[in-house]
């Protein structure tokens, strides 16, 4: 049976414009029991305000996986990549030996909110950037972006009555979106997150309609 964690469990850091709920140990904010689950060393739900954001800011050695929930997130780093990112359309920047970027709202008058996944990179070369658009299809895992670590991450929606078979793996996460995920006994909404690390595959459900991201973890 997964471990389920709630959303409320999680640190929060209140900035200029943004505010983020950690699900683990990140900035200031330690928890020696929280610090990373496989290869993914942090999982940020970003609320940005109208015409925020992050300034150019820099990282290196991690794979940053990036998916809207509402609103438009307008990128921009040092390898010439830029755009705009909505919902439905997952990003990728592997970080490499170094890239320098900025990540704001894109609109002047609608909020923000996206998901952001770090985790640590096997690559060892110049940043590297994608852009997927993510078919809506419900009821199975759809493929996102590829990233450089041993983990896949897919899309998950749910209609009402719906149901998905999540596939084993050395761990699985599930990060839910919106609406409720049912797995046994457990009842994830959303913001919380279902882990297990104990090489089985999950059965979830929802009797109102859900999604998520679902990461399969091989390390």
């Amino acid at each position: 049976m997964p471990e389920l964690r709630r959303a409320e469990r999680r640190f929060h850091t209140v900035g200029d414009g943004v505010e983020t709920w950690h699900s683990f140990s990140y900035g200031v904010h330690y928890d020696p029991e929280q610090i990373g689950f496989g290869p993914i060393m942090a999982i940020n739900t970003e609320h940005v305000a109208p015409g925020r954001g992050y300034d150019v800011h820099e990282h290196a050695d991690v794979e940053i996986v990036t998916w809207v929930l509402e609103g438009v997130l307008r990128h921009e780093d040092s390898t010439g990549q830029s755009g705009d990112v909505r919902p439905g359309t997952a990003q990728r920047l592997s970080a490499g030996t170094g890239v320098r970027h900025s990540e704001r709202n894109g609109s002047d008058t609608e909020p923000l909110v996206f998901v952001q996944t770090m985790l640590r990179s096997s690559r060892d070369d110049a940043p590297e950037y994608a852009q997927v658009e993510v078919p809506g299809d419900t009821g199975v895992l759809v493929p996102t972006v590829d990233v450089h670590a041993p983990a896949e991450v897919f899309a998950l929606r749910l209609a009402p009555r719906g149901r998905a078979a999540v596939p084993a793996a050395a761990r699985v996460l599930v990060v839910v979106t919106s609406g409720t995920v049912v797995c046994g006994d457990l009842r994830a909404g959303e913001g919380d997150e279902l882990r297990s690390a104990d090489g089985l595959g999950l059965e979830l459900a929802s009797s109102r309609g859900a999604a998520a991201l679902v990461w399969l973890l091989h390390a």
